[in-house]
Parts: structure tokens; sequence; C-alpha cells
């Protein structure tokens, strides 16, 4: 995979919907402000444009609060879309409205099928050598073994490894910089599961921090994180802050919001 890992010509976002304010949130730290997410999110997809990449808007899913976040519907690969299903039950049908703009663009679309699998898109970090794939409170073993079979048709490895207890999704924790180096909180390294990875931590008290996305030339960053933001800059990396102060709300992240891929 190497370069395939962080460099696309394409992503598909979603804008958010009113409805938003009744999203989904793990803790309660306030409702989320629509006029500054659009605004938020407008720089998001103009970042996503600056670096070259054609930028698929879909409008907003009234009847989905947290549809947004569109990384949970579909993991796509080189090969193939897989449209996921996810953990939270008010979220499967935010997978449904996925598949449609996914099968117009590539010419295989898997599906996760069985009613005991349930895995969401925020789980999985996809790196140069192998696919990722943290179980947590909304991706199971029956999910990620479902997964397993799909991407090994495609000729790509899957490892399972564990989410921290309290934590969200796996990415919540971690980000690929490029192909061989992970951006993550001190946690999740802790687990063992970047062996033979470069790893940069993210600074103590920053952890929110460690959800950013490589997409191309550019590494998009959630403003107020400096100390973190100035370990990638000393690294090489081209930092983009972007406002998350309203997904952050929510449990989002930069990775949360857009689906990153080259179709096939």
């Amino acid at each position: 995979m190497t370069d395939a890992s962080f460099r696309f010509t394409h992503a598909v976002t979603r804008q958010p919907a009113a409805s938003i304010t009744s999203g989904l949130r793990a803790v309660d730290t306030g409702t989320p402000d629509l006029a500054v997410m659009q605004a938020h999110h407008a720089a998001y997809v103009a970042a996503l444009r600056a670096t070259g990449a054609t930028v698929i808007e879909l409008p907003p899913l009234s009847a989905f609060p947290d549809s947004v976040f569109v990384e949970d519907t579909a993991l796509c690969l080189p090969q193939g879309a897989v449209i996921m299903r996810p953990g939270a039950p008010s979220r499967l049908g935010e997978a449904a409205e996925m598949a449609p703009t996914l099968e117009d663009l590539y010419t295989t679309v898997r599906r996760i099928e069985r009613h005991e699998s349930f895995i969401e898109g925020g789980d999985i970090l996809v790196t140069g050598r192998e696919v990722l794939v943290g179980r947590s409170a909304r991706t199971n073993a029956a999910g990620i073994a479902e997964l397993a079979a799909i991407v090994a048709d495609w000729g790509h490895s899957l490892r399972e490894v564990f989410t921290p207890p309290g934590v969200l999704h796996f990415k919540t924790d971690c980000s690929l910089m490029d192909a061989d180096t992970v951006l993550s909180t001190d946690r999740l390294a802790a687990s063992g599961c970047f062996a033979g990875y470069r790893v940069i931590a993210v600074a103590e008290g920053e952890e929110a921090s460690a959800n950013a996305i490589r997409f191309n030339d550019a590494v998009l960053f959630p403003a107020g994180f400096p100390r973190t933001r100035d370990r990638l800059v000393d690294a090489g990396y081209a930092v983009t802050e972007i406002g998350n102060s309203e997904c952050a709300k929510l449990d989002g992240g930069m990775s949360c919001l857009s689906l990153r891929f080259t179709p096939g």
C-alpha cells in the first residue's frame, strides 16, 4: 500500500444537519453551535481541495444527527469499498445512505452484512503495510472477522487490536502520518500495537489532537494543540490547523469528517 495509505484523488464529506445538536456523545460537554460547525466544516473541505483532491460534498441528512461523520459508514481501499455496519443503532441508516455514492465511484462495493456484526470506520487505521482494526464499543469481533475476509480477497493483511477503555474509537487516539509513522497517545502506544512503526507522541494534556489526517502533502490537524502541532512540524510535516471545537462535543475529529480514497 505504501503511499496509497495517504495519497488520494477523492474525498467524500457530508454537510452537517441542523439536527446535529442531538448527536451522540459519550460525555455532555455542551450543545454544538451549528453555525460554528458549518464554518469549520467549510474550512475542512477547502483544506482537502487545496491538496488537489476532488471533494464530493453530500447534502445534510436531518434524519441522522451524526451523519456528518461519514468515515464510520465505509472503508475505502484502492481495490474497492466496504459498507460498514455501525455499532450505534441510530447510525445504521447512514451506511445505507452512503452506498449509492460509493457505487457510483467504485466498480467493486462489498458490505458487512451479518446481523451480529458491528464495525465503524473510526476503528480502522490503514497503514502502509496492514489494516489495523480496534475492537471497541462500536466494533465487535464478528464485524472484524467479516471485514478480514473481505480485505483478504484484495490482498490486505488485517490485524485486530484493542481500543483503550473509555475511548470511543481506535482512531480517537491515533492517526497515520505516513506509511510507517503514526501519531498516537501514550495510552494507546503503551499497548504495543504500533511495534515496528515510528511513533510521534502527542503532548501530555493534548490527547484530543491524536485524531488528525494525512491527506496527500498536508496534515489536517485540530486547532488548539500547539505542542503537538510543533512536534509534527519539527518532524517535517506540513500542518493545516482547522477548528474542531463543535465536532469535539460529539466525540468527532479530523478523520471522522471524510472518506478518503482513490477509486478503483
